[in-house]
This record gives structure tokens, C-alpha cells and sequence, in this order.
């Protein structure tokens, strides 16, 4: 692309188009990316980045591109053919940064210096002299202790390419150097960064963001299996070792759907062309616009992800969205995401005999079809919630990512500095934590409680906008996090905010989100079972002040079990353990009954865990409005009169304290 006669944007041209927040626990954010129209992932998870930024309640401003890289680096099209984006584009975008205009990097960064944290997504090195003008200019770095400028985070989908240049490594040490923390998506990536000097390193999963729209129903076909392998031809993604194997397994289908990149694409094109392939596969060359991708998907049995080397990829999640297994290779996130033999199958890399043995296998088509009904729709909004959970303790003045590096030494007492300090404490005061105390919190916000009707979910939602807490889009969650956050407040905090809360709720939950806002650490621990909770929470015992589980929906009985009993050897003397229990009579295998409480609260007491509330008293009373308003609806609307006799649900949030 050339910028021949493009006027790049003013950062100040797009202020007043506000997308976030401004209440006390906001933040202004400057996200620094690409978006559309430059197509692929990276810019699809920058867009998608900003939108649940500004929906958890800040001020964010993406600041992208008017001319990215010239083709040498980038051999491809840039831009998303026929102009339609991937996904929304973000509201509040503008194009102030030219690959081909240094000039731009400076004043764009001089305009963000007012931002409390600038997230720069590093794709490639040679993109680093503009991101650290950017930065320089804007007034960020790490190693300086007067706190002025913005925080600075990147976000670097691959630490190095996976086609590596001369000069890479130096240009990523340059950058980690000057910044105070970066984000990766996987352990190896992790360890990368610190080996390459990052001070500061936090691992999140990559979230969804996914193209294509929803899922079309699936084709049926009573041919061979079809394989399909989605998106640019790269050597690294092992398209060639697919075909290479695929000459053995003659019951296949295999759709190569994708731009061809340089040699590998010629590659691709030549082993398809091979006789003992003639009629079985299909190279369709050139971008799959999003609007194509959920019929492609549908036309097809499997998903295959044969590369030779990965770091984080949601790949697996888009097929699995599509209700597509997957054959992958035991690389980068795909052992995590793919249960091998259940909905999909796990080959070692660059191991050609095991990848014929698993083509021969999907060649079945009854096999195909089992794996095929056992995959499981992916949670497209948790991981986002997590994430961004994650960055906004990054960009959060009070966060001090490189507090264990050796600080400077103290500014001089002159004129000039006192000036800076008190644009210093402006910033802070504006970024300040919420100052919550007990009698903030109004009396029907209690520990243990019932939530029978959905109007009190969104009350509980906006008391906690009201409030200053991030946003939370799902109320249930917050009318769950709101009671917890009461409890600790009222029972287990003694003002300092040094409470140990081990938070095991899950990614929707807002709960360490609004811990974090008032002050405190907790430690959030991502659990996919009651027994992996086992392995996850090691700690000694009577050292911690709350644990809490507020899953979606309540935790089932076992869970509740295992929480009780996890509670009873790590809580410290007056410490608490907050859930959620579903409630109700129409779903025994998963919802409880509420004959079936008192005995929970029986067992809890045995194992030295007292009740926080009546559950005799009032929580039953408001068991009994629930049945009560649900009889009403039953008895008044068409929807409930077809309903007929369905019992009421709800959902308990039960808190105990700790002898």
C-alpha cells in the first residue's frame, strides 16, 4: 500500500467520540495496532481488545496505521479484499502512524502522554523503532521511578517470528527494555520474553476472536472424509507435510483454502498436483473473506492444523465454534485445546508415520462423525474477561510491575521537578483506587442471599456502576461478585486491604476485578474440574483469609463438596468461603434441591464452617417469593401458562466463616 498524498489522523481528531467510561475506576487507555482494514488475526484481536476494554468502563483510543509495512516484509496483500472488515471495527479508531513517516511515530506519541497506559501489539521486530519512538515520546520508561508518562504493556503475539531475520533478538531486547510489562499467550513465549530481557512477564490465554459469523448447519456428505486446512500457506504451518502423508490415505478429501506464501505456497501447489492426489485435493489460492468462512467450515468433516511449530493459536476454537474435531500437531496451545480422541486427534510434530496413522483413522467415516458429536461449543466471552482482567492490573497506576527492579535514584528538589510531581499526583488522583467501605454497601446487598428474579441481578448491576466499580456485562455474575465483595468487606477485611483471597470463580466473574479496584491481590486460579482444583490450590494450612467460587450458574453438588472440605484446611480462624449454588427442583442432576441445602450447611458446620445469614429466616423467605412470583407468571403470561407447572430456579450465594 502507499501513503502518496494520506494525511495521517491527529490523535486529537477522534476525542469527543468517547467509547469507555470515566467513573473513578476507569482508565484512559491508548491500544497501538493494527485494525482493519489490514486483515489476519493480530488485527482482529487488537479491535476485539478495545471493544472489551471499553465495555468493562474505560476510555480507549485505538491509534492504528495509514501505512504499515512495505512488502518486503509483508509479501501478501495488507488490506481485507473488497473492503468488508473481519469483524466491528472499533468506533472510536484513528489512522495517525505511517510505516513510511517517522515524524508521525513522535507526534503521535507526544499526544498520548495525557493516557494512563499505552498496550502496544508488537507483530514483528522490524516494527520496534516505531513503537519505541512512540513510546519515547509519549514520555514511558520502565526503568524511571517519578511516575510520569503512561504504564506501557506489549502484547506480543510471537515474541520472534517463525521466520527469524538477522538484528530480531537485538530489536526485542531494545523494546523490553524500555517497557514495564509484557503480555504473551503461552509458556514458551513466556520464557522467550525473560530470556530476551522482559522485567516484567504475564502470561493470559489468547481469547476468542473469532471471524465468520455464526455456525451454518453441517453438510452431510456420503463420500470420503473431508479435511480442510484454513488460511495463509506458511512453512511453518506444515501444509506440505499434510499432503506429503495424505499420498498414502486414499479415502480423503483434503481443501487447502488460503493466500500462498512465497516458496511454500509454490510448495503446496506442486505436491498437490501430484498423481496418486489427482481428484482429492483442492487449492483454492487468495484470502477467505469472513463472510465465506462458516459455509467452508460447514462443507467440511475436520479441521487440520499439521504445522511444524506454533505459539498461541484459536484456530481449535473456531472449528470447535463450528462443531468441527480437529487434527493437530502437539504443538503450542493445541495440546491444551484439542482432547485427543475425543473431539479430535494429537500427532507429534514432523512425525510422518503418526500422521498417516491418524489420516487412516479419520478415514472412517463413523469415526470422523464420533469426534465430530463429541466437540464442544468453545466460551466465546469468558478468556475476554480474564484477559482483560489481566491488562487492566498492567495499565492500573497502583500495579507496579517492575517493583523489583533496582530503582533510581530520587529526582532533585528543583522547580522544574516540582512541577513534574504534581502532574504526578494529578494523574494518580484521577487513576486512584475506589474507596469502598462497609457502609457503602446497602443492606439488601448480603453475604448469603437468593437471587429469584432477574430485576434483582440488575440492580445489583447498577448499584455496582453506581458504586465506581469496571463494568460487568452479565448481571447474575455481579449480583454474585457484589455479595461476595460485601462479605469480605464487612467480615474479613480489617481496612488494610492485606486479606489473602484465592479467587477460583471462573473467567466471568467479576469478582478479583473489583478486589483489584479496592485494593487488594487476589490470586485467580483457572479451574477446569473439581479435581483439577485438588493439584491448583497448594497451600498451607490456615493461610488463607477467602475463597470464593462464583461460577456461572452455581457449583454443582461435588463441587460444593470439594469446596467445603478445601475451605476446611485452608482457611485461616474467621476466614470465608463464598459460592454459588443453583437451586431448584426442575434439573436434579445439576440444580439443587432446597431440602437438599440444609444438609450442605449441616456438613459445613461439622468441618468448622459456620453459615453468614438465616438461612431458616430470611433466605427461605425469599425461596418462598421466588415460587411465588414464578406462580404469578406462570398464572398471567402465554409463556408461563405453556410452561405449566415448572418449579421456580435460583441461585444461592451462601458464605461461611471459619471457626
Amino acid at each position: 500500500m502507499s501513503d502518496k498524498g494520506t494525511r495521517p489522523e491527529s490523535v486529537t481528531e477522534a476525542e469527543g467520540a468517547g467509547s469507555g467510561g470515566s467513573g473513578p475506576a476507569s482508565l484512559r487507555l491508548a491500544v497501538v495496532g493494527p485494525t482493519h482494514p489490514y486483515k489476519g488475526g493480530v488485527a482482529s484481536h487488537t479491535t476485539e481488545l478495545c471493544h472489551e476494554l471499553a465495555e468493562a468502563g474505560h476510555d480507549v483510543t485505538l491509534v492504528s496505521w495509514s501505512h504499515l509495512y512495505p512488502s518486503l516484509l509483508y509479501p501478501g496483500e495488507q488490506a481485507v479484499p473488497g473492503g468488508a472488515p473481519d469483524v466491528e471495527p472499533f468506533p472510536r479508531t484513528i489512522r495517525a502512524l505511517s510505516w513510511a513517516r517517522p515524524d508521525t511515530w513522535v507526534r503521535t506519541g507526544r499526544r498520548l502522554r495525557g493516557m494512563d497506559a499505552i498496550i502496544v501489539v508488537h507483530v514483528i521486530p522490524q516494527a520496534v523503532p516505531s513503537h519505541l519512538a512512540v513510546l519515547r515520546a509519549a514520555g514511558v520508561g520502565r526503568t524511571s521511578s517519578s511516575g510520569l508518562g503512561p504504564r506501557s504493556i506489549v502484547i506480543t503475539h510471537n515474541v520472534l517470528p517463525h521466520e527469524s531475520r538477522p538484528g530480531d533478538r537485538q530489536l526485542m531486547e531494545a523494546l523490553f527494555r524500555r517497557v514495564d510489562s509484557v503480555v504473551v499467550h503461552s509458556d514458551s513465549q513466556a520464557k522467550l520474553a525473560t530470556e530476551l530481557g522482559a522485567g516484567h512477564v504475564r502470561e493470559l490465554d489468547l481469547p476468542p476472536h473469532l471471524p465468520g459469523g455464526p455456525p451454518e448447519p453441517h453438510v452431510d456428505s456420503t463420500g470420503p472424509t473431508r479435511l480442510l486446512s484454513l488460511g495463509i500457506v506458511r512453512d511453518y504451518k506444515g501444509i506440505d507435510l499434510l499432503l506429503d502423508a495424505l499420498r498414502d490415505v486414499p479415502d480423503l478429501r483434503l481443501t487447502v483454502a488460503g493466500e500462498m506464501w512465497g516458496e511454500s505456497g509454490r510448495r503446496v501447489k506442486e505436491l498437490a498436483a501430484d498423481p496418486r492426489l489427482e481428484g482429492r485435493v483442492e487449492v483454492h489460492g487468495g484470502y477467505v473473506p469472513a463472510d465465506r468462512i462458516a459455509s467452508l467450515l460447514a462443507h467440511h468433516d475436520v479441521l487440520a492444523l499439521t504445522y511444524r511449530h506454533a505459539t498461541a493459536s484459536q484456530n481449535v476454537l473456531l472449528a470447535n465454534r463450528h462443531g468441527l474435531p480437529v487434527l493437530a500437531t502437539h504443538v503450542g496451545t493445541f495440546g491444551a485445546q484439542v482432547r485427543d480422541g475425543v473431539d479430535g486427534l494429537l500427532v507429534p510434530p514432523n512425525d510422518r508415520a503418526a500422521l498417516v496413522e491418524a489420516l487412516r483413522r479419520l478415514s472412517d467415516r463413523t469415526y470422523a462423525a464420533q469426534l465430530r458429536s463429541q466437540v464442544r461449543p468453545p466460551d466465546l466471552s469468558g478468556p475476554w474477561a480474564h484477559y482483560v482482567g489481566g491488562i487492566e492490573a498492567l495499565a492500573s497506576a497502583e500495579t507496579d510491575a517492575a517493583g523489583d527492579l533496582p530503582t533510581a535514584e530520587p529526582p532533585p528538589d528543583t522547580p522544574v521537578q516540582r512541577a513534574k510531581d504534581l502532574v504526578t499526583a494529578a494523574r494518580l488522583r484521577r487513576r486512584k483506587r475506589v474507596d469502598l467501605r462497609p457502609a457503602d454497601l446497602p443492606e439488601w446487598v448480603r453475604p448469603s442471599d437468593a437471587l429469584a428474579l432477574d430485576a434483582e441481578a440488575l440492580d445489583a448491576q447498577a448499584l455496582a456502576r453506581e458504586l465506581g466499580l469496571p463494568r460487568c456485562s452479565d448481571a447474575v455474575a455481579a449480583w454474585a461478585a457484589l455479595g461476595a465483595v460485601a462479605a469480605v468487606l464487612r467480615i474479613g477485611d480489617d481496612g488494610r486491604r492485606a486479606g489473602v483471597v484465592v479467587d477460583e470463580s471462573g473467567t466471568r466473574s467479576p469478582f478479583s476485578r473489583w478486589l483489584r479496584t479496592l485494593g487488594f491481590a487476589p490470586v485467580e486460579l483457572e479451574l477446569t474440574g473439581r479435581r483439577t482444583s485438588v493439584e491448583v490450590l497448594d497451600v498451607d494450612t490456615a493461610s488463607l483469609d477467602v475463597i470464593a467460587r462464583l461460577h456461572p450458574g452455581g457449583c454443582g453438588a461435588d463441587d460444593v463438596d470439594h469446596a467445603v472440605g478445601q475451605a476446611s484446611w485452608a482457611l485461616r480462624s474467621g476466614g470465608l468461603l463464598v459460592i454459588t449454588i443453583p437451586i431448584g427442583d426442575d434439573d436434579p442432576q445439576w440444580a439443587i434441591r432446597p431440602a437438599d441445602v440444609r444438609g450442605i450447611i449441616a456438613r459445613a458446620d461439622d468441618l468448622g464452617l459456620v453459615l453468614v445469614g438465616d438461612f431458616d429466616g430470611d433466605i427461605t423467605e425469599r425461596l418462598r417469593e421466588a415460587s411465588a412470583s414464578a406462580r404469578e407468571v406462570r398464572a398471567t403470561t402465554p409463556a408461563g401458562r405453556r410452561a405449566g407447572a415448572a418449579p421456580a430456579y435460583g441461585i444461592l450465594r451462601l458464605t461461611f466463616r471459619r471457626k
